[in-house]
């Protein structure tokens, strides 16, 4: 895709980001929950013109190279400090939530395999882009891999509304919410935003702990393809899907960590790259609010729904428990 046809979108989300930023300093709102807002009011009731579209549709770059440039603000110190305690949690909550949805998919709603196995991957490890990845792997049909998304894209909206209320109500530490929203929540967009709502610290923690889950993805997929080709003429899939599934910014965070805890980077330079991954996840947040369209929201089914949200309550209050008592 030429740059020219990407220009007009961009300068939209810059735009957006600018104006973002305004409202939150002018009415006291988070300027990142304001830019997801403006990004819904520009979908549902303006809607993306097409020109728009290619240049808006970048906003996942934005947000994986703002969370490149955040690594430089960490040290390997500051991430080993309770890295181990938030890994085991990690671990346990995605493979506990993966096997919740798929019982329950399955055995007591009776919604079939593949829309299970694509409700159970979206909710256990990265959202949409996990229903996406295992779609591809289990040979699901158009119409589940919609109403999968579109189920996870409606707790991406409400926990993008609860988790700061939430954590507000319960006075939690910027430690305490940012693992627990990086542990729980669905989708990396919504995790980062309500992380760096709260505080820059939880903002880090969300989003250290969301990398964790979303580096499982290509195992997920490799034991879904496995699985699903059991008796298939496909055969068995190559260990190669690891490294195709496999989100490739972690790397690029997990090398600015390293270069930072080196000390190879100046105050200055710090701060000049703190300011960046701001701005990024501004142009960032504002392209996510526009994939929040309210018609596709209300066509997701009952049934699948429920399904979901009894994971997410299960996950979430589970998490919070564990992390009360750890911190």
């Amino acid at each position: 895709m030429s740059v020219r046809r990407l220009l007009p979108g961009v300068f939209a989300l810059c735009l957006g980001a600018l104006l973002a930023r305004a409202v939150g300093l002018a009415v006291g709102v988070n300027h990142l929950l304001a830019a997801i807002a403006l990004g819904v009011v520009l979908a549902n009731a303006v809607g993306v013109p097409e020109r728009l579209a290619p240049g808006i549709a970048t906003h996942k770059l934005w947000l994986g190279a703002g969370i490149v440039l955040m690594g430089a603000s960490l040290t390997l110190d500051a991430v080993l400090e309770v890295g181990g305690i938030v890994l085991l949690l990690v671990l346990g909550v995605t493979a506990s939530t993966l096997l919740f949805v798929e019982v329950l998919s399955r055995n007591v709603a009776g919604l079939g395999d593949q829309l299970g196995s694509l409700l159970a991957a979206g909710a256990s490890i990265c959202g949409v882009s996990a229903v996406v990845a295992v779609a591809g792997a289990i040979r699901a049909r158009e119409d589940q891999i919609a109403y999968a998304a579109a189920t996870v894209l409606l707790f991406d909206a409400v926990t993008l509304v609860v988790y700061p209320i939430v954590g507000d109500l319960l006075a939690l530490s910027s430690t305490v919410f940012g693992v627990w929203a990086g542990v729980s929540m669905f989708s990396t967009g919504p995790v980062v935003a309500v992380g760096f709502a709260h505080s820059e610290a939880a903002g880090q923690w969300a989003t250290m702990t969301k990398l964790a889950r979303n580096a499982l993805i290509g195992v997920v997929v490799l034991a879904y393809a496995s699985y699903y080709a059991r008796g298939s003429s496909g055969g068995r899939p190559s260990v190669r899907t690891l490294w195709d599934e496999f989100p490739k910014f972690v790397l690029g965070f997990l090398a600015l960590v390293f270069l930072s805890s080196l000390g190879i980077f100046s105050a200055g330079q710090q701060a000049s790259l703190e300011n960046a991954y701001r701005w990024l996840f501004l142009l960032a947040f504002v392209g996510l609010g526009t994939e929040i369209r309210i018609g596709q929201l209300r066509s997701t089914g009952l049934t699948p729904a429920v399904v979901v949200l009894a994971a997410l309550i299960v996950a979430s209050t589970l998490s919070l428990a564990v992390l009360t008592v750890l911190f």
